[in-house]
């Protein structure tokens, strides 16, 4: 075999093995939420650019507001939610695309009989929460 040959197998490898079953990644409980959950689908060590996250509030739960060092790209993929992004209230539900800036404070309350499910891409850097006080 050949060295081109060789790497084209072990680039094959890396592709076969950076695919996983939702059903096999463990669910965390979001901390400062209520009924939220969140699985990390492609984690800062697989993704050199960016973290696909998923996450899940319940009905009646809700993530406190906060900010994020990063950017959020979201996707919503089914259920509806009041979703605030800098003091804005909007109504979100499946197939609607969000954009929350970083540093802007957010919080995320579900709606309705379902859950609220999410797909959260953030970029392969650090991040850090900041949860702000409600009063």
């Amino acid at each position: 075999m050949d060295r081109e040959q060789l790497k084209s197998e072990e680039q094959n490898s890396e592709v076969l093995n950076s695919m996983k079953n939702i059903k096999d990644i463990p669910k965390e409980k979001v901390k400062a939420g209520t009924n939220a959950y969140r699985q990390v689908l492609i984690g800062s060590e697989e993704g050199p650019n960016f973290i696909m996250r998923r996450f899940t509030i319940n009905p009646g739960g809700e993530i406190p507001a906060h900010t994020n060092r990063v950017e959020h790209e979201q996707y919503v993929l089914c259920g509806s939610a009041q979703i605030c992004i800098g003091g804005n209230v909007i109504k979100v539900k499946k197939d609607d695309v969000v954009f929350i800036p970083a540093g802007i404070p957010h919080w995320y309350k579900a709606e309705g009989d379902e859950p609220f499910v999410f797909l959260c891409i953030v970029p392969n850097i650090p991040d850090r929460v900041q949860m702000i006080d409600k009063k």
